[in-house]
């Protein structure tokens, strides 16, 4: 896990899970969307790590500094 995926999921099982016991819908749904979020750094990881010669790619979220 990179790039704060896992910081990400436990956040956002710790948010769902508290949305649920209080019964707040937004919080619940705060909570899925961290941790699709951590899934998509994970997918991104995995797919830098099969392009050849592009192990230290940027995040492709931030702009580029040229």
């Amino acid at each position: 896990m990179a790039h704060g995926s896992g910081k990400d999921k436990l956040t956002g099982k710790a948010k769902e899970a508290l949305g649920k016991m209080t019964g707040n819908r937004r919080k619940e749904a705060e909570g899925k969307a961290e941790q699709a979020k951590a899934r998509a750094k994970e997918a991104l990881d995995e797919t830098e790590k099969h392009v050849p010669g592009k192990s230290g790619l940027k995040d492709p979220l931030t702009p580029d500094d040229k």
